[in-house]
């Protein structure tokens, strides 16, 4: 079995170390690379495996790191959602403060200026305000407004009932277990 999660992956176990492999030799038999002597690719061999061992070290430091990172983010309630949140938050205000947002924004505010001073904005602004002011307008925002008070009364009370069943049936629940 292989674990890929294993900090030890793509290395050699230590106990496969001494098991003969067919058609292996030793290293004084093997061919040499060109231009190194048999000193050379012994350190090389020595040095190989020293980097290899500092970077078993360093996986199992780094994950004992991240344990620990994680242990702490639950201590402290940061939780991967919250991360998120943050990480959301700061490429937002990146972006805001990017040079190409800005200037977006500059040329939107330039072409808003245009638009709200030429003569048919100006004109479809005061036809707006006319109805604005008519009874009609007037009549149906008021009707609009009360059944969106009554749906709001309505809704609350629903809750308020929901909520009272719900705090009943635990109660319930609790004394029956309690028995």
């Amino acid at each position: 079995d292989i674990n890929l999660n294993s900090p030890n992956k793509g290395l050699v176990s230590d106990t496969m170390t001494d098991v003969p492999v067919e058609g292996a030799t030793s290293s004084a038999n093997t061919m040499l690379p060109t231009g190194l002597t048999e000193e050379e690719s012994e350190e090389l061999r020595i040095e190989l495996s020293k980097v290899e061992e500092e970077i078993h070290t360093l996986r199992q430091v780094l994950s004992a790191k991240e344990r620990h990172a994680n242990e702490l983010k639950r201590k402290l309630g940061l939780s991967p959602l919250n991360e998120l949140k943050q990480n959301l938050t700061k490429g937002w205000q990146d972006v805001q403060t990017s040079n190409a947002f800005v200037k977006t924004t500059e040329k939107f505010g330039e072409w808003n200026e245009k638009v709200t001073s030429s003569d048919l904005y100006l004109s479809a602004s005061a036809t707006l305000e006319d109805i604005s002011r008519s009874e009609a307008y007037k009549k149906t925002q008021e009707t609009l407004s009360q059944a969106g008070q009554k749906t709001s009364a309505a809704l609350s009370t629903v809750g308020t009932a929901i909520s009272r069943r719900i705090g009943d049936m635990r109660y319930s629940i609790a004394t029956s277990a309690y028995r």
